[in-house]
């Protein structure tokens, strides 16, 4: 049975099985409402504000994509 998250956020799974991790949220440490992170720290920082948990997630998703493209 397909996984619906990886199916829509492929890269933001593949990131997270990979050893780093997603924050969503204002845990107060960021200003971000999503980030991505390793055990470096920050990797990418969404906005302060979405409209939606989904619409947060995509901009992950492609901010994410355009970091691993250019860092890796």
């Amino acid at each position: 049975m397909a996984n619906p998250f990886e199916e829509n956020y492929p890269v933001a799974a593949q990131w997270a099985e990979g050893g780093g991790w997603i924050e969503i949220g204002h845990p107060g440490h960021i200003e971000a409402f999503i980030a991505a992170l390793d055990e470096g720290g920050l990797i990418w920082g969404g906005e302060k504000d979405y409209d939606s948990v989904d619409e947060a997630l995509r901009d992950l998703e492609s901010g994410l994509a355009e970091w691993i493209e250019e860092n890796r």
